[in-house]
């Protein structure tokens, strides 16, 4: 049972990811990243209050990290959604487990260890043969600089995911990490108002509006799912069904939008789902009963 929340969770995340398309017609990519986090801190400071988690947190530091690497990677990702296919956009954002993945085995090569890590090592290999081939029609369609965001918004997530792995580490509750990362995006997209500028809403047909509020609904639902995946299901399998986001996501792209991905590219995203359960089950040995990723 616990196993189904891990695929609501996706299904909302990639259901988000429609949300954001649709408003990336009217709103730039900062702009998005501020009402998500606005919406989100909204409906987390109500979870907060109802549950009597308390804001007060003995390591800040380490949330003003997360959150300014989590809003780097969120930004990324909203941009690379506005200007690629939602299949192609969602893989490579789900690409941070494999990047994770990348960042285990390079220490182990760092430390003379590469025969344990052999079967990790090839993984991550198979995993960027799949990006290769994956951004290979951006090239085609001259969308390779969003492509080549939407990967190093993909290793930023990898490095957000292991900053609330010592976040959970230092024991911290899910409830406040969310809050300050969404409070984080928040101040984020601000920041990227500034050089942007900002699009008065009374200029945006209600229809565009309307696009934003399940965008941090959406999230903060897809957030709780995941979390509750975690917190009493078994790692392993609720870590591997998370790729389900791109099956949905690939499903959106066809129906929705009519996206035109080549069979080549295809086989990138296959590449590195498998690439990408099979380091979820690999890594295991490094770092144990990680949480859920976040968006």
């Amino acid at each position: 049972m616990q196993a189904l929340w891990m695929v609501l969770g996706a299904f909302f995340f990639a259901t988000m990811s429609v949300a954001v398309k649709y408003a990336s017609a009217s709103f730039n990519t900062a702009e998005l990243v501020l009402y998500r986090g606005v919406i989100s801190l909204a409906l987390l400071a109500v979870a907060l209050r109802v549950h009597g988690t308390s804001l007060r947190t003995p390591v800040p530091l380490m949330h003003v990290w997360r959150s300014l690497v989590g809003g780097f990677s969120l930004g990324a990702w909203f941009y690379a959604i506005a200007h690629l296919p939602l299949a192609t956009s969602m893989t490579l954002n789900y690409m941070s487990g494999i990047w994770v993945a990348a960042f285990i085995t390079g220490g182990a090569l760092l430390y003379g260890k590469q025969a344990r890590n052999g079967p990790l090592l090839l993984t991550v290999l198979l995993g960027f043969a799949g990006v290769v081939l994956t951004l290979r029609p951006t090239i085609d369609q001259n969308q390779l600089f969003a492509g080549l965001i939407g990967l190093i918004g993909g290793m930023s997530a990898a490095l957000a995911y292991l900053q609330v792995t010592a976040l959970s580490l230092a024991g911290e509750p899910v409830e406040r990490t969310v809050f300050y990362f969404a409070a984080g995006t928040a101040v984020a997209g601000v920041l990227g108002i500034a050089f942007t500028g900002f699009t008065p809403l009374e200029k945006v047909s209600l229809q565009a509006a309307s696009w934003l509020v399940p965008i941090g609904v959406l999230a903060t639902l897809g957030q709780w799912c995941m979390t509750r995946a975690y917190s009493r299901g078994h790692t392993l399998v609720v870590a591997s069904l998370q790729y389900s986001g791109i099956v949905f996501a690939s499903l959106y792209s066809l129906l929705l939008f009519g996206d035109q991905i080549p069979l080549y590219g295809w086989l990138g995203i296959a590449l590195i789902v498998a690439s990408g359960v099979a380091a979820t089950f690999l890594r295991e040995r490094a770092i144990p009963d990680t949480p859920a990723e976040e968006h």
